[in-house]
């Protein structure tokens, strides 16, 4: 039975030393299930990773799976080389003689990740192996990497098992590897099986045995125990963390980069080399490639986590920021947002008024209020967008004149070939019309907007950041449906709103709201400079 100490034998020292990250989302996250990227996807998240966030190392195969790999494997060394940082490129390799190693060089790879077996039940049961056997087999992987000038790191793969059932064997291979050029050893909790105090145990355990030796941590989060068992191996001494971008990874994932990153910035202050406001743009990247949705509620990174919904929370916002935390959304790229609905209250509508440039008497803010908790009860969605119509309506006055108004438009959609859309548009007065084709409908019915706009208007409108289609809530499936798109204008976010019957026009209702807003903007930006 293990006896854990108390808490204060865990005493450590307030500001931790340099702890080195190291993204595994392109080999350990594309075990998620249903999640394979493409080349060019994995070369786009790795450029991301290493110049923008900067992230200090890469894992981004397994050697020998596919070709689509050994081809993105290539791109990304290619392009490290490029920016002097292909030594920051990792490829797990298996202890298969000169296999593996051979197919990392190939692809231009200067690192090998080497998985072996850190328990003696995985290595007598899946390899019918004994220690010794192993240890040779390591041993000739070891010494052909060495001919081909490659960095050697090593997983004990199981380790934490292997740290419950058979400390002795892990200490019998780590006594003559830790005498070999291995740069780092990785210790992972393949199962995502232990606790934060059992980490700090094994973590101590094996830092007290070989003292100077570099350890990696490498968490699973099957108890929802990732981020906690990181934190737990940081203050044991371990000197490097794996994560992976939105926690992806085999079962319930791995550690999320963007939360170890700011509990280990705030509460530990240890200091890493993370670009902190680039966490949410990579975190949407991914999210868009994996086609596995961020939750409204993740830590840092989800839709929902810089959002007011409370209204006694805006008002003391208003007063003196009484609701803030150090996790302040501008540092991660992102801002406050106030919610409306039911329990909006006065003080989130007027901070939304406010950034709209709507400046009504209390009285009319009281009747807009009633108006969105009103519509909060029917478990309508209102968008800091809906706000001028709500207000025209409440107070009676006429609906704000369109500047782009839709004149008629075709989609239409045929076996074998793309999608096609023709429009008329009238902007400012004046009408016009295009046709494209594309991806989808909407897909096309964009691109001939975007046409007009670029040909006529010599301009181009915000980007489609998001896309979300659902029923409403306590909705039916054969009545309406609600389409909810976000829009990326430099640093702005604009989220619309469309309802309809048909999918296709509800997304066009969500892209004109857009459009009108932008246009707004346009012409008051040019009124300014005149």
């Amino acid at each position: 039975m293990s006896h854990y100490k108390t808490s204060k034998e865990f005493s450590y020292t307030r500001t931790l030393p340099f702890i080195e990250i190291m993204d595994c989302t392109l080999r350990d996250g594309e075990q998620t299930s249903g999640v394979s990227f493409l080349p060019h996807e994995k070369l786009m998240i790795a450029r991301k990773l290493l110049h923008e966030v900067n992230v200090d190392r890469i894992e981004v195969a397994s050697a020998g799976v596919s070709k689509g790999d050994e081809d993105a494997v290539s791109m990304i060394c290619r392009y490290a080389k490029t920016i002097g940082k292909e030594d920051k490129v990792e490829v797990l390799g298996f202890v298969d003689g000169q296999k593996s190693v051979d197919w990392i060089c190939s692809c231009g790879g200067k690192v090998i990740n080497l998985l072996a077996k850190g328990s003696e039940k995985h290595c007598r049961q899946q390899l019918n192996k004994s220690m010794d056997e192993h240890l040779e087999d390591i041993l000739e992987v070891v010494r052909y990497a060495e001919e081909k000038q490659m960095s050697i790191n090593l997983y004990l793969e199981d380790w934490s098992n292997g740290m419950q059932d058979s400390p002795e064997y892990i200490y019998g291979l780590m006594d003559c590897l830790t005498k070999t050029s291995i740069k780092r050893f990785m210790l992972p909790d393949t199962l995502g099986i232990l606790n934060p105090l059992q980490v700090i145990e094994f973590m101590r355990k094996m830092q007290r045995r070989y003292s100077g030796t570099h350890f990696d941590f490498h968490a699973h989060n099957d108890y929802d125990l990732a981020v906690s068992n990181s934190l737990a191996a940081v203050l044991s001494g371990c000197k490097g963390l794996h994560v992976t971008v939105n926690g992806l990874g085999e079962r319930c994932g791995n550690a999320p980069l963007s939360s170890v990153q700011a509990i280990l910035k705030d509460h530990f202050q240890a200091k890493t080399n993370i670009c902190e406001d680039r966490l949410n743009e990579i975190s949407r990247l991914v999210e868009g490639y994996s086609g596995i949705a961020i939750a409204p509620n993740q830590p840092v990174i989800g839709e929902n986590v810089f959002t007011q919904v409370a209204g006694v929370h805006a008002d003391g916002d208003n007063k003196a920021g009484l609701y803030y935390n150090a996790l302040v959304p501008e540092r991660f790229g992102r801002k406050r947002e106030y919610a409306l609905g039911k329990n909006s209250g006065k003080a989130n509508i007027e901070r939304n008024l406010e950034e709209l440039g709507l400046e009504l008497t209390p009285e009319q803010t009281h009747k807009v209020t009633q108006r969105i908790i009103e519509l909060g009860d029917r478990k309508e969605i209102v968008t800091q967008e809906d706000l001028p119509y709500i207000v025209s309506d409440v107070l009676k006055h006429d609906t704000p004149e369109d500047s782009v108004k839709l004149i008629s438009y075709v989609v239409s959609t045929a076996y074998g070939l793309k999608p096609g859309a023709n429009i008329h548009v009238e902007i400012n007065g004046q009408q016009y019309e295009a046709g494209a084709t594309g991806d989808g409908q909407y897909d096309a019915f964009v691109k001939a907007l975007r046409w007009i706009y670029k040909k006529y208007l010599g301009r181009t409108f915000p980007i489609l950041a998001n896309y979300s289609v659902s029923i409403p809530p306590g909705g039916r499936t054969d009545a309406l449906v609600q389409t909810i798109i976000t829009w990326q204008n430099g640093d702005k976010i604009i989220r619309t709103r469309g309802l309809d019957a048909d999918q296709t026009y509800a997304a066009i209702k969500a892209t004109f709201k857009m459009l009108n807003i932008f246009e707004k903007e346009y012409q008051s930006s040019l009124e300014k400079t005149e």
